[in-house]
């Protein structure tokens, strides 16, 4: 039996250092837990642009295609700012989620007990929270035709246009469902129903799906903005929110801020199963490549490792190990030890990058 196949693109900026511990965790799972995958690396961004012209090659595409999962570290950094649009780093990402069909964003907000006071809200309000956004990720206002900036009259007028079919309203629903099954078995389907039709269809298709299919899962709606001033009120009350593609991309970074620290949260994009029954998936830490601490030990690798716990529990159905590297990082933290970006005390010295990579495989040795 072959080993899963794993795909590492660290990127620009901090990813080459936080994808170097997220090395060091792959390697624990296969000397210690007897769970080995076949790792093979390449590159994407504004290193790929510097070797290839390109930020993302046809070769690195079609290994992603091939690959279980593919985890990404960062693209971009100041260097690139005044390249073409087509050749900006960003395009190589944007290639990846577009070509493997990514359509399901899972953004995760979970805030862990020893760093509920990073957060701009009270303690208690965020204390605990572990929350799941399903963002829509390849369809919407963002891909709708027609769209540009042209003239009428004597002004510019800029058009976008929102855009869904059943199909893909129906496919991102049965994503949250599914999670949701696997969770605390609610979802709230977030939309502007009240003003916009293809709100009125997305709640009608999302009723349906869930009529027909997963009755055994508590459903509601709620308007989009009326879902953010809930989840500043009180986020906890929601499990899964699954949400078009620009609404999920405003309420997934307010959901983000709740926790303190983009520097902790993970993300994973999954599209349709493949031959073997996983689904394409991509893995990403939230946070940017962050070229003003590139190189300085400073970067927290907390998000890269956790995205690549999402990968344990969402690719490779190992979901009691993702729960112990999860727990791993709980326990460094209620340790008391912080990356630069969770400097909060006076008189604590920061761990650096590969400090607190290697406190977290500490506590894995801990746990066998």
């Amino acid at each position: 039996m072959t080993n899963p196949s794993l795909l590492i693109l660290a990127g620009d900026g901090i990813g080459p250092e936080v994808m170097t511990e997220v090395r060091k965790v792959i390697d624990w799972y296969g000397a210690k837990r007897d769970l080995a995958f076949d790792v093979s690396e390449d590159l994407v961004g504004g290193c790929a642009y510097d070797a290839h012209g390109t930020p993302l090659t046809d070769e690195t595409m079609a290994k992603a295609q091939e690959a279980d999962a593919v985890l990404l570290g960062a693209v971009g950094g100041p260097a690139y700012d005044n390249l073409d649009f087509s050749l900006k780093p960003e395009r190589g990402l944007l290639r990846l989620r577009k070509e493997m069909d990514l359509y399901a964003n899972l953004r995760p907000a979970q805030c862990f007990d020893a760093l509920a006071d990073f957060s701009s809200l009270k303690a208690d309000v965020v204390g605990g929270l572990d929350i799941m956004i399903v963002r829509e990720l390849t369809s919407g206002v963002y891909f709708g035709e027609p769209r540009g900036i042209h003239k009428e009259g004597n002004e510019r007028v800029g058009v976008n246009t929102q855009r869904y079919t059943e199909s893909e309203i129906a496919r991102v629903a049965r994503s949250a469902f599914e999670l949701a099954r696997k969770r605390d078995n609610k979802v709230c389907s977030m939309e502007k129903a009240n003003v916009m039709e293809s709100g009125v269809l997305w709640r009608d298709v999302v009723t349906e799906i869930h009529a027909a299919e997963y009755s055994d899962v508590e459903l509601s709606h709620m308007y989009a903005d009326a879902g953010a001033m809930q989840l500043t009120r009180w986020p906890k009350q929601f499990d899964v929110i699954v949400t078009d593609n620009l609404f999920g991309d405003l309420l997934s970074d307010l959901a983000a801020m709740l926790t303190g620290s983009l520097g902790m949260l993970p993300s994973a994009s999954l599209g349709a199963p493949m031959a073997n029954g996983r689904p394409k998936a991509l893995y990403e830490p939230v946070h940017g490549s962050a070229p003003d601490i590139t190189g300085q030990g400073k970067a927290n690798p907390i998000a890269c490792i956790l995205s690549f716990a999402m990968a344990l529990r969402y690719s490779f159905d190992q979901g009691e190990e993702a729960t112990r590297l999860e727990q791993a990082v709980e326990a460094v933290l209620a340790d008391g030890l912080r990356t630069a970006d969770l400097i909060g005390e006076e008189g604590r010295a920061p761990v650096s990058t590969s400090e607190m990579g290697d406190a977290i495989i500490a506590k894995l040795d801990a746990s066998v």
